[in-house]
């Protein structure tokens, strides 16, 4: 509330007593009217005494008005029928009272009678300074205030304050809060003013306690309760914003059981009452339907009559999807008509009327059907009108039609219009195109009224994710560039073990032809890792600087195709202080497989792909299928040579109630044609192999599936001679290969939630993980043999020379072979150490070559995305359920702060 002074505040009127007085104010006294007094905290004005009896016929005089302020007297005259030379009377004087009061610009008035000389004498009623609200926090004041009508400079009356009180009650009944009250008070200002302030309670939200149904045997109360859009409160609805009441609920639920039982048979089914009762605290509501649901149908003849030459019976019956002795389902009948209605749209007949005419027999409880195809004539696009876009250009939605003006009309392209619009992303959601009647009947107007809202996103962020640890990531991204549907893009992300910049362009129609052109520059950093315990140690560092063009054209309504050039210069390094000897890999500390990797290396790549997709929404599909295929040929210049094949397949299903499955599959494989680096490794580098974990495959860890080695170094040399290796200590190195091919396979359901969590950006679902990478040379590997002395068979360490490189094993004394001297012995439970002049020694320590197999890897969890006031949120719980040996599994990850 807006600071009042404390002496105002005590002389605030209490207007609860006035709102409870009528709006017609009883006359003191024939010839004077007041209206009904104030609380006795404010002082009444008293009433003048009656005038004497007017005499049967009397002319008026003269008339005199006192006590105005703002009004003028003439402008108060004007709402009388009283004039000077008119003869009068008491009746005469009572209706210029009721005239005076019906004006509601006066608070007090009486007139006052001397031989025909009237003197009218008004006291007026005051202006509002000031309309303020107390307590309301559930309602803001941007709610409320658009439909109250006191507002400031207006004359403050008895019948608004009623009105505005009942219409800020009514406001929160449709919150469903049922027990607030508005208390309304004046306080009085300097110069006849006042300040309105209405003192809301809100109350407690009203709740659906319990819905009762009487009347139903053939189905539960559980089931006819799933079908209401209104759910009785409790924990697991305590997300939903269906528990409140809603009248407007309460017809629409009594409207889907009707289409339950329509659905199931039961055509004679009604709702013979509903009643809502508010408990005495009017905090809760008790809801009981009373139904009948009568006798179960059947379909019986089942035909159809066609008036358009087009439309051929004896052929649309045999797609008629309901066959007699079928059950009777009302929504059947429903979904056939609008299916008939697309059929006629696709011949051109927009407004083809179809009506189904039904055939009851209560005796033998079936229902006949024939749909009766009425004569319409044939229609063509008149004009296509677009509404609503302020910053997008017309030619940007116009665009997306797939009919034009003075085509014939025809529904599939109008459906597919609405679903490329949508497409989009830069309007509201679930946009449908209007159909009029155009200036003759065999004309039709396309209306699209669309509702712009955001393209542009800012983004800038830290967070912590289970994958990179700490993290900031900065972007801005433009989808709509200028209004003309272009794409610019920037970003910068940096953490602990990735670094990139890029910067992008595309452009979807050159020259506002079906041609996208784009481009990107960017550079990445990468460190790849292994964990020892539960530390991270970088393995590898790959730079990667390049840019990449790319253009596509359409080839159908459905199939496109996409072409693209890229050059990367690449550097990949290993930290020489660790993986370093005498200046060169050392394969015994880093591993083979990784000084293989190591190098510059520029790459030349050509690629192209085609497209099918015919999905309702590529932002958020519910229906449809994509699939595409892409190769990727390395080799046009440039030191690395391979060719890259890759499949891809989904598909999504609407399983009803906002259920939405999507089934998805990809694969790929990569041929080299170039030879191996080196005689023991794979022909294709590690950096460019297939890799396959988190956050792509839930339950298993980042690259955590596919050939991988696995180097223990923790080694019981109590026995020289029997060495025993730990394999279950978390003190191992352990590296993923990837490999040459891969598939993945995904089921995964959206689960929908209330309104309540759908406006908190909660989005749910549960999913089904399947795949594998695997198709790689196996590398050499260093075992526990390595480290065996040939002459004593013990294990010992190595050691190497540092001017020749040689390897030789530790002894505790120096021998001398020349001169055949005698190596004392080694006592058990120590290790062997290098003699002296040696740089290097290198404990015990095996490698093992893992999980390098196409058998699949399962899994399944949970998860939920949230776009959280700090960011977009995703957490996933997942357990592999099918796994090889040397897979690393994840039960549980997260990410916050970047982009899913």
């Amino acid at each position: 509330m807006n600071s009042v002074a404390s002496h105002k505040i005590s002389a605030r009127m209490q207007l609860s007593a006035l709102l409870m007085a009528g709006t017609m104010l009883a006359p003191v006294a024939p010839l004077m009217a007041q209206e009904a007094a104030p609380p006795a905290t404010v002082p009444t004005v008293p009433a003048p005494p009656a005038p004497e009896a007017v005499p049967s016929a009397t002319t008026v005089q003269s008339i005199t008005v006192t006590g105005n302020q703002r009004l003028e007297a003439q402008t108060i005259l004007s709402y009388l029928r009283l004039r000077v030379g008119q003869p009068y009377d008491r009746s005469v004087l009572d209706q210029a009272l009721k005239d005076l009061a019906a004006t509601e610009l006066f608070k007090d008035f009486q007139i006052t009678d001397n031989a025909g000389a009237l003197t009218i004498q008004v006291t007026e009623n005051p202006v509002i300074n000031r309309v303020i609200l107390e307590g309301n926090k559930r309602l803001k004041e941007d709610k409320i205030r658009p439909e109250i009508k006191l507002a400031p400079r207006q004359i403050f009356t008895r019948s608004k304050v009623r009105a505005d009180v009942a219409r800020i009650i009514e406001l929160y009944k449709r919150q469903g809060r049922f027990a607030a009250t508005v208390e309304p008070k004046m306080v009085s200002l300097d110069q006849n003013r006042v300040d309105v302030v209405f003192e809301i309670n809100e109350g407690p939200k009203s709740k659906v306690r319990q819905i009762n149904i009487i009347g139903n045997e053939k189905f539960s109360d559980g089931d006819l309760r799933d079908e209401m859009a209104t759910k009785e409160s409790g924990l697991l609805t305590i997300l939903s914003s269906n528990t409140s009441y809603d009248p407007d609920r309460l017809a629409y639920d009594q409207q889907k059981l009707r289409l339950f039982y329509l659905q199931n048979g039961y055509a004679d089914f009604r709702v013979i009452s509903a009643v809502a009762e508010l408990t005495s605290n009017k905090q809760d509501f008790i809801i009981t339907y009373v139904v009948e649901e009568g006798e179960r149908y059947k379909f019986g003849d089942v035909d159809v009559k066609s008036e358009i030459r087009d439309f051929r019976p004896e052929t649309l019956k045999t797609l008629l999807p309901m066959k007699k002795d079928d059950w009777y389902d009302a929504k059947l009948v429903e979904d056939t008509v609008e299916s008939l209605s697309e059929t006629a749209g696709l011949f051109g007949y927009a407004f083809a009327d179809i009506s189904p005419e039904f055939r009851r027999d209560p005796e033998t409880r079936t229902m006949g059907i024939t749909f009766n195809v009425a004569e319409s004539p044939r229609t063509y696009v008149e004009r296509i009108d677009v509404n609503g876009n302020t910053l997008t250009h017309d030619k940007v939605v116009r665009r997306e039609f797939r009919l034009n003006e003075g085509d014939a009309f025809n529904s599939f392209g109008v459906k597919r219009t609405e679903n490329r619009i949508n497409s989009l992303g830069y309007f509201q959601e679930n946009l449908e195109i209007e159909r009029k009647e155009g200036s003759a009947p065999d004309r039709i107007i396309l209306e699209t009224n669309v509702e712009e809202k955001p393209t542009g996103e800012l983004s800038l962020s830290a967070g912590f994710s289970s994958i990179e640890n700490f993290l900031l990531q900065g972007s801005i991204r433009q989808r709509n560039f200028r209004g003309l549907g272009q794409q610019l893009q920037a970003s910068v992300n940096y953490s602990s073990y990735s670094k990139s910049v890029e910067l992008g362009f595309t452009e979807p129609y050159l020259f506002d032809r079906n041609i996208s052109v784009g481009g990107t520059v960017y550079r990445r950093d990468l460190n790849s890792f292994n964990f020892i315990g539960s530390d991270r140690r970088t393995t590898f560092e790959q730079s990667t600087t390049g840019f990449q063009i790319n253009a596509g054209v359409p080839l159908t309504e459905f199939l496109s195709f996409f072409t693209r050039y890229s050059l990367n210069f690449d550097d990949v390094s290993l930290d020489k202080n660790l993986y370093y000897f005498r200046d060169q890999c050392d394969p015994l500390v880093a591993g083979r497989y990784l000084c293989d990797a190591i190098g510059k290396r520029t790459t030349s790549l050509l690629g192209f792909t085609i497209a099918y997709d015919d999905r309702d929404n590529r932002l958020r599909p519910t229906r449809g299928q994509s699939l595409s295929l892409s190769q990727d040929f390395a080799g046009l210049g440039g030191s690395v040579k391979y060719v890259r094949t890759r499949a891809a397949a989904s598909k999504h299903f609407n399983l009803g109630s906002r259920f939405i499955l999507n089934v998805s599959a990809e694969g790929g494989y990569i041929y080299p044609l170039g030879g191996r680096p080196t005689p023991t490794s794979d022909k294709v580098r590690l950096t460019d192999r297939f890799f396959l974990g988190e956050p792509q495959m839930r339950g298993f860890d980042i690259r955590g599936v596919g050939p991988r080695v696995i180097r223990y170094a923790s080694v019981d040399v109590t026995d020289p001679a029997n060495p025993i290796l730990d394999t279950t200590t978390k003190q191992r190195i352990d590296d993923a290969l990837g490999g040459r091919a891969y598939y993945q396979g995904r089921l995964e359901i959206d689960i929908p939630l209330g309104t309540g969590a759908k406006e908190l950006g909660l989005r749910p679902s549960v999913f089904l993980d399947v795949g594998s990478v695997f198709g790689v040379k196996r590398p050499d590997l260093t075992t526990l043999a390595d480290f065996k002395d040939p002459g004593d068979g013990l294990t010992k360490n190595l050691c190497r020379n540092g001017t020749t490189g040689a390897i030789s094993f530790g002894t505790q004394a120096l021998v001398d072979h020349d001169n055949n001297a005698a190596t004392p012995p080694i006592p058990q439970g120590s290790y062997s150490s290098c003699p002296t002049g040696t740089t290097s020694n290198l404990s015990p320590f095996e490698e093992r070559y893992f999980g390098d197999s196409w058998m699949p890897r399962v899994s399944i969890g949970a998860g939920v995305n949230w776009n959280s006031p700090f960011g977009p949120f995703r957490i996933d719980f997942a357990y592999a359920l099918r796994k090889e040996e040397g897979d690393d599994t994840k039960r549980f990850s997260f990410n916050v702060g970047t982009q899913f």
